[in-house]
């Protein structure tokens, strides 16, 4: 990586075909996460740009893209983090052998040139969400040092981030030069903006699910049910008066365990409202069929499933803690829960809204055009315009 390998934060790029090839890390690649879909969008703005991609991966889940060079790296661990750090090493090794003009992090990794901070602040997470005993681990120490390696002040890697809140928040813990950030535009496809059959699309969703005028369709939807604040949602829903509660249908849609929370929700006695369906890729029709998101999460750098919620008209409940929260407010196409968290003003905010049709239907109408300012759009191209200006 940068340390052994040419690309903007060090030595001038080495010859090769074309206009270079680009390397690409991440954990695991799957259809359904951001992170993923952001660094397909990027890595296919790349490719389009006339650069090779090569992809270094643990897992890769879906359609393989015809034009990119995808490396699933053979190397095996019970636990995770050792898992990561033996596929930092064998990525390193790769890269000495096959050098490229330029490696971009999804993950945080020593020795990137560049790194799309999907992910919030490793070191504020620990603090905030982690019990005390957990900093002395294997795995914090891992974590800890990868991004120590990326943040560090004598370090050069170029770094993409979401929000501001993002650079405040890695700044606080590392001091990293400014300089060194990068703002994006949020990455919100304009596919996701309300279409032109929304209301067909609505109609066949809720017949396809049983669901009659008055029924209300809450909608999480997301991998990371902890992050996500799954938790949370199912108290509020199980706080709903008995009348409106009655109304309710909870769908959750994400890649993830989702035997703890249906365990809870057993518990609550609101199992038989919950409907899990895993990951899918037809997430547009659950945005159109449902009535409202709720996405309490406990940390969140961005929370691109909040935009794509309201420029699709479906109006949303989200914590302080999203990055994209603000944009609820700018927009006022839903409702932001302060922080500190408070369960109990959850609760009453998630009653409150599902009560009030009106204020819902103004929320649809002002997200709808809320997604029509350009500006929201155009990640990709910027990100890989700047992986370009490195290169």
């Amino acid at each position: 990586m940068s340390g052994d390998l040419p690309g903007c934060a060090g030595q001038p790029p080495v010859a090769m075909p074309g206009r270079g090839c680009i390397a690409f890390a991440l954990f695991k690649y799957f259809p359904f996460g951001g992170l993923q879909r952001d660094f397909l969008r990027i890595a296919q703005a790349c490719a389009a740009r006339g650069f090779t991609v090569r992809v270094y991966t643990l897992a890769w889940e879906g359609a393989r893209p015809a034009d990119f060079e995808i490396v699933v790296v053979p190397v095996r661990a019970l636990a995770n983090h050792r898992r990561y750090a033996r596929f930092a090493r064998w990525v390193r090794a790769d890269l000495e052998r096959r050098p490229v003009t330029l490696v971009v992090g999804f993950n945080k990794l020593p020795g990137l040139d560049i790194y799309y901070a999907a992910d919030p602040c490793f070191a504020e997470k620990a603090r905030d969400l982690r019990q005390p005993f957990y900093r002395w681990t294997a795995r914090y120490r891992l974590f800890s040092r990868f991004e120590q390696a990326v943040f560090d002040p004598a370090a050069d890697t170029r770094i993409l981030l979401l929000t501001f809140q993002q650079q405040a928040a890695f700044q606080r813990f590392y001091r990293t030069p400014g300089k060194r950030f990068t703002i994006l535009p949020p990455p919100v496809s304009r596919e996701r903006r309300r279409p032109a059959d929304a209301d067909t699309v609505r109609a066949a969703f809720r017949a396809e699910h049983g669901l009659g005028d008055t029924d209300l369709v809450v909608l999480a939807l997301g991998s990371g049910f902890v992050t996500k604040g799954l938790d949370r949602s199912l108290q509020a829903l199980a706080m709903l008066p008995a009348g409106l509660r009655d109304r309710v249908r909870f769908f959750v849609v994400g890649a993830d365990n989702p035997r703890p929370f249906q365990r809870h929700a057993k518990r609550l006695g609101i199992e038989a409202q919950v409907t899990w369906f895993g990951g899918r890729d037809d997430a547009q029709r659950f945005l159109l069929g449902a009535d409202l998101l709720l996405h309490p999460a406990y940390m969140e750098s961005g929370g691109i499933v909040l935009l794509e919620a309201m420029i699709a008209g479906l109006p949303v409940i989200a914590t302080a803690a999203c990055g994209f929260a603000p944009y609820i407010l700018d927009a006022d196409a839903g409702a932001v829960i302060a922080s500190p968290f408070e369960q109990r003003t959850l609760d009453a905010t998630l009653a409150q809204v599902l009560a009030d049709p009106v204020a819902r239907a103004r929320w649809r109408l002002n997200g709808i055009a809320f997604g029509a300012r350009e500006e929201l759009y155009g990640m990709a191209e910027r990100a890989a315009q700047l992986i370009e200006d490195c290169a």
